[in-house]
């Protein structure tokens, strides 16, 4: 990793800044799957999973409970007592985060929300090179702790770890599809698959493209990118810095890695453990080579490039700590490893990218529940505010809109 400071560190943290989300060529590829799923339904949808997906000619799309039950006893019982431990933490974080409904009542008008479940989303879990049970657990757990009754997770070739923690979770529709064409399947429906009210979960470039492209017809979470880790620290120890970049950078090779600080001690440090990395882990090393140590001239400018950058991870020192406006999710002190969150500390992994971080959080029960305005008003409560409707009305040439007050002052 090079170090920067000065201009040259400015100039890069803004270029970092004004990163969007890139689909690239995929946007078009995209497109035509999309468009070949919603007008040909399965026939198309399992042309593509059996090109791309592994499906076989004989292969359902849809894996059955006795798959799923099969998964479930094959995992190990050292695997299966981690995933419990990992799945009671997030529903804990879960239901402190879930709203509630209320009402208050002032002068005869009584306001309030009703909060209630999405009825159907989609659970995208990404195949690749690693099995993700962990996405499982982040995206099923948050929908089920707001009550959504019908979820549906698709997966590309899913690994029998992957389906077992599916049925850990109580998961009876799995599909073995990816990419685009799961996506249009989710939001437009086929002969085989249900339509979803929302689509969670991240994904590659064909997936980010398709969600873009239904988002108009079908909810979506965000578009997800590859992988960002910052970490803000003037007093850290570099080992621990090192092995959290490394982690995150092992995702992908456009994983955005990089440490800000104002000691240039702890950076060299920091640097020389990076360099000394063995060879092997080549996305490691090829993202790391991307990534940069910056040299903040005072603790003001490396808690703004920080907040500039607005990473999905960040870990910071606790003095840090309040300052950080724009993340994903926070990490605060040296033990809070970055792996922590991602698997079963309780907050979500599912997080912004992209710059996204400057405007919304990562994935959460809010994302699975519909908050609803309810409103009852009485005579003396209607009273008390009708001057001001008939006003208001007025002042905007909606007459209909004074006159429906107006009778009900006359009634009054």
């Amino acid at each position: 990793m090079r170090m920067l400071s000065g201009s040259e560190a400015s100039e890069m943290i803004e270029r970092v800044a004004a990163r969007g989300q890139q689909v690239g060529p995929a946007e078009n590829q995209a497109q035509r799957i999309v468009n070949e799923v919603r007008q040909n339904g399965d026939s198309a949808l399992r042309r593509f999973a059996e090109q791309w997906d592994g499906l076989r000619p004989q292969d359902p799309l849809r894996v059955s409970n006795q798959e799923l039950a099969s998964a479930r006893r094959a995992l190990p019982a050292p695997l299966r007592k981690s995933i419990t431990q990992s799945a009671d933490n997030i529903r804990r974080f879960c239901e402190m985060q879930k709203p509630r409904s209320w009402t208050r009542t002032r002068l005869g008008i009584t306001v309030g929300q009703i909060v209630t479940p999405l009825e159907s989303v989609g659970c995208y879990i990404p195949g690749g090179r690693y099995p993700l049970l962990s996405t499982v657990l982040m995206t099923v757990i948050p929908a089920q702790i707001a009550g959504v009754k019908e979820i549906r997770v698709v997966s590309p070739n899913p690994s029998q770890e992957v389906l077992g923690v599916a049925a850990m979770l109580g998961i009876r529709e799995f599909y073995r599809i990816g990419g685009a064409q799961a996506i249009a399947a989710l939001a437009y429906g086929t002969e085989s698959i249900p339509r979803v009210q929302k689509i969670v979960g991240p994904g590659n470039a064909y997936v980010t493209a398709a969600k873009r492209l239904v988002a108009f017809d079908c909810a979506i979470d965000f578009l997800a990118g590859p992988t960002e880790a910052v970490i803000l620290s003037d007093r850290g120890k570099p080992e621990f810095i090192a092995s959290d970049l490394i982690a995150q950078a092992e995702h992908d090779v456009d994983a955005l890695v990089l440490f800000i600080t104002t000691s240039r001690k702890l950076a060299q440090a920091v640097v020389r453990i990076l360099e000394s990395l063995p060879q092997g882990n080549t996305t490691a090393q090829a993202s790391l080579e991307k990534g940069a140590v910056f040299l903040a001239s005072s603790k003001a400018q490396a808690r703004d490039w920080a907040n500039r950058v607005a990473s999905e991870h960040i870990t910071v020192d606790e003095e840090y700590a309040p300052c950080i406006q724009n993340a994903g999710s926070i990490f605060v002190g040296d033990y809070s490893a970055q792996a922590a969150g991602d698997y079963a500390s309780g907050p979500n992994h599912v997080l912004p990218t992209a710059g996204q971080a400057r405007f919304r959080g990562g994935l959460s029960v809010l994302d699975f529940v519909k908050i609803i305005s309810v409103q009852k008003l009485s005579r003396r409560g209607l009273r008390s505010i009708a001057p001001a409707i008939e006003c208001l009305a007025t002042a905007e040439g909606l007459q209909g809109h004074a006159d429906s007050i107006r009778v009900r002052r006359a009634d009054a």
